[in-house]
């Protein structure tokens, strides 16, 4: 079965606010059946699918990926990305400035990429022999 455009249509206003009664409303059904109409629809496999389809190509426009995550880190390393500071005025104004990052943003950026690429690894050495100690006169009986 295909979706008709009133069940497209409530999909995509339920993926807005995820209320079944008001995007049955705004789809066009009637109002004192949208609750009911709302979820019906919900429980529709095709309409659950569509549902699902849309919300993860919505996720996938949204979220950043690793590498521009790994971009912007690299810019603020660099003091290629700017900020919005607040800078006084005068008067009691403020206004809004582009400024580059500070030292500790920019340290900042330099660990997150190191930890990526595994630059700062700590090199820790246990000695075993002296973390555990040997009882080896469990077993000697001095009462005979």
């Amino acid at each position: 079965m295909v979706l008709n455009d009133r069940q497209k249509r409530f999909a995509d206003e339920y993926i807005i606010d995820l209320n079944a009664t008001q995007a049955a409303i705004r789809a066009g059904y009637a109002d004192r059946s949208a609750y009911s109409q709302g979820q019906r629809l919900l429980k529709n496999v095709e309409v659950q699918a569509y549902i699902e389809e849309r919300m993860e190509s919505h996720k996938k426009e949204t979220i950043a990926k690793q590498e521009e995550i790994l971009e912007t880190l690299t810019a603020i390393l660099r003091g290629e990305e700017k900020g919005a500071t607040l800078r006084g005025a005068g008067k009691g104004r403020q206004v809004v400035d582009d400024m580059p990052p500070t030292t500790t943003e920019r340290i900042r950026a330099a660990e997150l990429l190191g930890k990526r690429y595994g630059i700062w690894q700590e090199n820790k050495t246990l000695d075993v022999r002296s973390a555990v100690t040997f009882v080896d006169d469990i077993l000697d009986d001095d009462t005979d």
